[in-house]
């Protein structure tokens, strides 16, 4: 459980590092973007061989309910960051679409996961994702949303990609072990 702390802790410390620190993040230069890059990849990795390994208490099981309910906060977890990247109209909407994203594929997650390593990894990242949009707000205000003009093309494409996006999580999942249907 400590690898999978530890990974949750340098994610959280890696991504805020530049608006907690900023002048020691620019006083590092372009290096900075290496030493932050590196990190995040540290982090991935000890997030997932810590969760893989970690054991802990069980307070509750998958429930079918929960289970359709999670699938549905992934959909919206992954159409969020698609419509981020592709700037469709939903960015003119929601504030911070990642990091809204994260906050519904770590609710969704805790829904279905109810033991200790799953309390640390995705109530760990849910914490970071909600402070993050804390810190934010706080150091660049509340600027009103963009008018987002998009084409129904596009639209319609960030849907298709979502889906492609679901089949493919859901079918890493299964590999490895973690169906999302059942």
């Amino acid at each position: 459980m400590l690898m999978l702390t530890l990974g949750v802790l340098l994610w959280s410390f890696a991504h805020l590092f530049k608006r907690l620190a900023p002048t020691v993040r620019e006083g590092m230069g372009d290096g900075g973007k290496l030493v932050v890059t590196l990190a995040l990849i540290g982090s991935i990795a000890l997030m997932t061989s810590g969760y893989q390994s970690a054991v802990g208490s069980i307070w509750w099981v998958r429930q079918p309910s929960w289970v359709l309910l999670n699938n549905t906060l992934m959909v919206l977890a992954l159409y969020l960051m698609v419509a981020s990247s592709l700037k469709v109209r939903v960015t003119g909407l929601v504030r911070h679409p990642q990091l809204t994203a994260i906050k519904a594929w770590s609710v969704g997650h805790l829904l279905v996961n109810g033991d200790a390593p799953s309390f640390v990894l995705f109530g760990g990242l849910l914490i970071w994702a909600v402070v993050t949009v804390i810190v934010i707000n706080r150091q660049d205000g509340k600027p009103a949303l963009p008018s987002i003009y998009t084409s129904l093309p596009r639209e319609v494409f960030a849907v298709i990609v979502t889906g492609a996006l679901y089949f493919g999580v859901a079918q890493a999942h299964a590999y490895l072990g973690y169906p999302v249907h059942g």
